[in-house]
């Protein structure tokens, strides 16, 4: 069977998909939802096979249609960073950024770099998709992806950014009312508020100067919630002990409105050490624009990263 297939209607097609549905295409495209609905329906029809099924209020997509953007998004990704090789801006790097990064992360650090990054190259535009949950990029259309913990798929090249460092911290008024713990085992008997994400309850896990390993610690606390800055909130009105990387509380460790506790001890939340990885596509040169993000990146970050600073000082009061 012969298949016209239009290009412009395998973009409206993900556009739909990534919108999650026609209305909110249409409010991006600033076109007619009739307009999109014909395009889609054209589309399914050189197809044979229904793409969406269509609700009073949504669409969600048929099997078919997810094994089909799961196709086509890597396809017109490629397609795009071929003809932008080809007939790109010769100024610069240019064209449409697609960044994957976890939430809390994306949301301190990435915003930033993304923010410095387009004044200096005003001709990429960027898309800045923020989830928990680990995702394949290359399915998922993204052209660079930042990743925190163990890297297992070769199949992306991965630049290592920055070491997880984990901070203890609490609140001035919750340690004028509580203390300060002399020991780790001494959490026990103080309120400690966890991150619950896509692997389970965070356990926390430290190391003193004279210990070869990370070991488990019991704790518990008033608050367990998925989202890191309701329990850095909750922290800060004194409700108890946070866990957190120091990218993540740097801001509230340089106005002391945390306050770091038994700094000369390691922490963390598995049971080995990890760090902050940028990932792309292996199996070809990046385009300018992804070549460009990434030295940006590097380069902003530094080593030792940037947010570390105001950590080591913070550090260096508490054991003064």
């Amino acid at each position: 069977m012969n298949r016209n297939i239009d290009l412009n209607a395998l973009r409206t097609f993900k556009a739909v998909v990534d919108a999650g549905g026609f209305s909110g295409a249409a409010h991006q495209s600033q076109r007619a939802v009739s307009s999109i609905s014909r395009q889609i329906a054209a589309l399914e029809t050189a197809l044979g096979q229904a793409l969406f099924y269509r609700h009073t209020r949504a669409v969600t997509l048929t099997e078919q249609g997810k094994r089909y953007i799961d196709q086509v998004r890597p396809w017109l990704s490629a397609l795009d960073e071929r003809t932008e090789a080809l007939f790109g801006n010769s100024d610069g790097p240019a064209g449409t950024l697609t960044i994957n990064a976890p939430v809390a992360f994306g949301q301190r650090q990435v915003v930033h770099l993304l923010n410095s990054f387009q004044r200096r190259y005003p001709a990429v535009a960027a898309e800045l998709r923020l989830t928990d949950e680990t995702i394949d990029p290359v399915r998922a259309g993204c052209d660079v992806t930042f990743r925190v913990g163990q890297l297992s798929d070769s199949s992306f090249i991965a630049y290592r950014l920055a070491p997880m460092r984990y901070v203890l911290a609490a609140a001035p008024s919750y340690l004028a009312r509580h203390g300060q713990p002399a020991t780790p085992a001494d959490l026990a008997d103080h309120d400690c508020l966890r991150y619950q994400g896509e692997y389970g309850r965070q356990r926390w896990y430290c190391r003193a100067p004279d210990e070869a390993t990370l070991a488990p610690l019991a704790v518990a606390g008033s608050l367990v919630s998925d989202d890191a800055a309701s329990l850095r909130a909750a922290a800060v009105l004194g409700q108890g002990f946070v866990l957190f990387p120091s990218w993540l509380i740097e801001q509230e460790l340089a106005n002391a409105t945390l306050v770091p506790v038994l700094t000369n001890h390691e922490w963390e939340v598995t049971d080995r050490r990890r760090a902050i990885h940028l990932l792309h596509a292996a199996g070809r040169e990046p385009p300018p624009k992804i070549a460009a993000f990434i030295d940006h990146v590097l380069a902003e970050i530094g080593d030792p990263p940037a947010w570390d600073h105001t950590w080591d000082d913070t550090r260096d009061r508490a054991l003064c």
